[in-house]
């Protein structure tokens, strides 16, 4: 075990969800200090109300926190890890480091809130100071206000708001070098005692496969898509069949890349690119970084996002529990091949296509008449982007609970869905295999397929036929929604 003989007293960085080195306001004041560095880790499923994350994230957190691990140590440094109660395990790391101070990024879910200002208060009561920045957000979910002083309903005029603030500060680069401290600390584990993986089975090929997590993974990332994709970005982002998004969300997840500099490389690329975006590619690309922070904002002034109606009127919604159908969803099995294509994508991947996120939550909520609050907890599960603000906002947005939300009576066809955005199918074919011989113009309707090749598909392949009719659903749909309607709607 380290002793607390160092001079000067070292200062603790609290890593959260800021797994990176560049752009860590924590650590840069850390390094300002000049004193020896002890960066740490707890893995808090203790503290009351945190909520634990799913399977897809564990196995992402592992692979982050291995890269972290690997940037410290090049640059001198090391990640002490600790799993217990945030709160109390930080303030004992720093009485037995007899740390001058602890420094952290925030967070804004309220469970998380109420262990950082605790931990605050004990560390400051305890003789040493605790300081807290903003690494994750472009603002602050308090700086955006109406004109009224009043937080924010609507997206359009909360990104005018907050644009409206100026230009977000420039990001700093990592340090070179770091102070660390040697040895051991009471209740200190490795990385792998986290027990962060699937073993049981190992379900995680597909994610292996698909995706690098880490600082290093993050700016490849980001790279690729500023030299490849932003350029055509506003017509290609629909398409689930091309490859059009900047699939930056996980990486922003975990704090491997803030926004700040996703911002300010979008707009160098504008810039300095050979065959530059378009201004509405530009404006496009980064009002997907505002409905991140508008999901922030009505995270931090609505903390039970994920649990409560935004809207109390769609308390009153008729919801129906269906155990098969739900299955048959989470599988992609519903006979949608839309659908099922992007719950597959899912499945193997940890990760889908936004467009068809809204389709298949839509289907979920609308054709199904199941809770967003079971869709939401599934995709907490099997994410590997499953973001507390993103994930129960877009939920609640899809249902027409939430705030700027989508209209009730607004109900995604999933064929017309499928056939405009998957003309040629290609995205069915990629994650629905069984589907693969069918033509454009019948494979997001397998039905409509001639006799001989529909009975291919239902006996040799196993493709199920529509677990629901999609005019029978929105019938039903619509009646069920009438019941949340405003009295004078």
């Amino acid at each position: 075990m380290t002793t607390a003989s160092t001079s000067p007293r070292p200062v603790i960085v609290w890593f959260r969800d800021d797994l990176r080195l560049s752009d860590n306001p924590a650590l840069t004041d850390a390094m300002r200090r000049g004193a020896p560095v002890l960066a740490a880790y707890v893995f808090d499923e203790e503290s009351p109300d945190v909520r634990p994350p799913g399977g897809a994230s564990r196995w992402w957190l592992h692979h982050s926190l291995s890269a972290l691990e690997r940037g410290l140590a090049a640059r001198g440094g090391r990640l002490a890890i600790f799993r217990g109660a945030g709160a109390e395990t930080i303030v004992g790391l720093a009485k037995a480091a007899d740390a001058a101070c602890v420094v952290w990024n925030r967070r804004y879910g309220a469970a998380e809130r109420q262990v950082d200002s605790a931990a605050k208060a004990a560390l400051r009561s305890a003789g040493r100071e605790a300081e807290s920045f903003n690494a994750a957000l472009l603002r602050e979910p308090w700086e955006v206000k109406s004109r009224a002083g009043a937080p924010m309903k609507v997206f359009t005029p909360f990104w005018k708001a907050a644009q409206a603030l100026g230009e977000p500060a420039a990001p700093t680069p990592a340090p070179a070098r770091m102070p660390g401290l040697d040895g051991r600390w009471p209740g200190e584990i490795p990385l792998a005692a986290l027990d962060l993986l699937p073993t049981r089975p190992d379900w995680a090929g597909g994610l292996r496969a698909t995706w690098k997590p880490g600082e290093d993974g993050a700016r490849e990332r980001l790279s690729a898509f500023l030299d490849e994709d932003l350029r055509g970005y506003a017509a290609r982002r629909d398409r689930p069949d091309l490859p059009g998004t900047s699939r930056l969300s996980p990486h922003l997840r975990f704090g491997e890349i803030s926004p700040r500099q996703v911002w300010h490389a979008a707009h160098a690329a504008a810039l300095s690119a050979e065959r530059p975006p378009s201004s509405t590619d530009l404006t496009k690309f980064l009002a997907e970084l505002g409905w991140r922070e508008f999901s922030y904002h009505l995270l931090f002034h609505n903390p039970d996002l994920a649990t409560r109606n935004y809207q109390p009127r769609f308390d009153a919604m008729p919801w129906r529990d269906d155990a098969a159908a739900l299955e048959a969803w989470r599988r992609g099995r519903t006979g949608y091949p839309f659908v099922d294509a992007g719950m597959r994508q899912l499945w193997e991947t940890g990760w889908m296509h936004n467009r068809t996120r809204m389709v298949a939550a839509s289907f979920l909520i609308k054709h199904l008449l199941i809770d967003w609050r079971v869709g939401e907890a599934w995709f907490w599960d099997t994410l590997v982007d499953a973001d507390p603000a993103s994930n129960a906002a877009s939920w609640q947005w899809v249902a027409g609970s939430g705030a700027d939300a989508a209209p009730y009576y607004r109900i995604f066809n999933p064929v017309l869905q499928g056939e405009k955005l998957d003309p040629a199918g290609d995205y069915v074919r990629r994650f629905v295999p069984e589907l693969a011989d069918l033509p454009p113009d019948a494979i997001h309707r397998p039905w409509s397929a001639g006799p001989g090749l529909l009975a291919g598909i239902a006996s040799k392949r196993g493709y199920p036929g529509p677990i629901v009719d999609h005019d029978a659903a929105r019938a039903r749909a619509l009646a069920a929604l009438a019941a949340t309607r405003e009295p004078d709607a």
